[in-house]
Formats: structure tokens, sequence, C-alpha cells
């Protein structure tokens, strides 16, 4: 790592996967195409819920802000990993790191919002069916969706201040391939030992708490399902979780991982792997987890198709 010969440095080098020269155009190949199939798997979503009126309905319409979500969310670091690939120039401005640190950790609070939100949503849906129009209005929809959209953003605010208003004075290499805190506050010339505790209790915040909601979420309605006597209403009531079950599983899993083990339980190759998971593989499959077994969206986007080559 090299010493900058200033009191702050004003920007970062990032590591990133690869030093070779010649894994670079794999690199790029690989991850464009995951990039691409995220932007139109997730558009796809997003356009065939807002043109059909029959998926005009809670479930799609937190479908649909998860998807443009993860849209963001992969923007956020994939077209400066493609660039880096392309150009060689690994920096990033001392703004710019904190710009993508920031939307980064917003857009990811968010998510485990949102998660929690469509917990709750299938909840209602199956365990109180009768006032699910009544308690999941059009109204709470929004309230919800925009609470979960402005927890992000308002919680990350100070976490990020926290950080980078600390003193960097060199080294100014950050082993990782986006501007992650831990690996940032690393380079940090002072005791970082606050900031640690408050990463540590904004994890337990933003991590846990929905998560324990989804628990509790799904713990009423395993007991509902239980309580069906048909095989076929209970796996019908089931599928209609699955795909949501799967996406908490990847999302949570791999981010509870990076963020709430200890020192001694990890390197940074394995913390690269691990946020590629959850920031970058996980929103290019959460598209296929929700459409692949859902009849009623295969329909939607046939009837739209069909439509558009019909014009």
């Amino acid at each position: 790592m090299t010493r900058v010969n200033q009191s702050h440095i004003t920007e970062f080098i990032l590591l990133g996967f690869s030093t070779t020269p010649e894994l670079q155009p794999l690199l790029f190949a690989f991850f464009l195409i995951i990039y691409l199939a995220t932007l139109m798997g997730n558009a796809v979503i997003i356009v065939t819920v807002t043109m059909d009126a029959l998926l005009h309905t809670p479930m799609y319409f937190f479908l649909r802000n998860l998807s443009l979500l993860e849209i963001c969310y992969t923007s956020i670091t994939l077209p400066k990993m493609l660039s880096n690939f392309l150009i060689q120039d690994r920096s990033i401005s001392f703004v710019g790191c904190a710009t993508q640190l920031y939307f980064f950790c917003s857009l990811g609070t968010s998510e485990c919002f949102f998660l929690a939100v469509m917990a709750y949503d299938r909840y209602i849906a199956i365990c109180d069916p009768l006032r699910y129009p009544l308690i999941i209005s059009r109204r709470r929809c929004t309230l919800l969706a925009a609470g979960s959209w402005a927890a992000g953003l308002l919680l990350s605010l100070g976490q990020i201040s926290f950080v980078f208003s600390l003193p960097y004075c060199g080294p100014n290499i950050i082993d990782h391939f986006f501007c992650d805190i831990l690996p940032v506050l690393k380079l940090a010339c002072a005791d970082i030992l606050m900031n640690e505790v408050a990463i540590l209790l904004y994890s337990f915040l933003v991590i846990p708490v929905p998560f324990i909601l989804i628990l509790i979420s799904y713990a009423r309605i395993i007991t509902s399902i239980l309580k069906i006597h048909s095989v076929e209403g209970r796996w019908k009531a089931f599928s209609t979780c699955s795909s949501h079950l799967t996406s908490v599983s990847l999302f949570y899993g791999t981010a509870t991982i990076t963020y709430l083990r200890t020192k001694s339980n990890h390197s940074q190759e394995s913390d690269k792997a691990l946020a590629l998971l959850y920031s970058v593989l996980t929103p290019m499959l959460n598209p296929i987890i929700y459409t692949l077994r859902n009849k009623e969206f295969k329909r939607s986007l046939k009837k739209l198709m069909e439509r558009k080559k019909g014009s």
C-alpha cells in the first residue's frame, strides 16, 4: 500500500477482483452480462405490473418497488466496476466514494424493510383474507413503501457522515470492488472503535429487526396453513410465499454473515465473495425467483407481448 503525503487524501483506489490484465476482458464480459440481465429482468417486472391492471394489487405494488430498488442497487456498484475493467483506472474520488457508500447502505437498508413489508402483506393475505383489502389499502401500501425508502435514506445518513468525518491521510487503497463501510474504515487515521460500535448497532437495527418481523409473520402464516385441511389448499397458500422466502434467505443470509460476524471469522476475499452474492447476484436472481412459477405474472407478460406484436 502506498502512503499519501498529505493530511487528507482526495481519492481512493479500488483493488477489485483481479489485477491480472489477461482476466480483465473476461471479467468485464461476465459482469456486463449480469448487469444487463439485472436491468432487463427487473425492468420487465416494472413494465408488466404497470401496464396490466390485473396486477395492480398490493403484492405486485411492493414487487415493483423492490424491482426498482434492485436496479438502483446494482447501478451503484457495477457501472464503476465495469469502467475499471475497461480503462484500468481504479480510482474513485473521496466524494464519489462517500456517495457510493451512502446509496449502497441506504438502498440495502430499504431492501431489508421492503422484505419485511412484503412478509406482512403475505401474512394478512393468508391469515386475514376477508379484511385484506381494508388493512392493505392503497393508502397503507403507499405509506409502507414510502416508509421503507425513507428509512434507508435517513438511517444511513448519520452512519456515513460519521465514517467520512474521520481523517484519511493514507494509505488510500481499498481492498474491495466498491466502497464498502468496513474496508473504508480500515484506512482511517484515527481510532475507529466508536465507528465499529455504531456499525454493529446499525447492523442490529436494519438486519435483525426486520428479519424478526419476517419470522413472526411466517410463524403465523405456517400456523394458518397447518389449519387448512386439504393438501392442495395448503400448497396453494404456501406457494404464494415461497418466492419471498427464497429472496429473504439469499439476501439476509449473506448480509448477516458479512456484517454480524467477528473479525477472526473472515478474510477480505470471503467478504468480496459474499458482497458479490447480495449486491450483484441476488438482484439478478430476484426477477427469476418471483416470476418463474408465477402463473398470473406470466399470463400478464404473455398478454403484453402479444399486444406489442399486434401494434
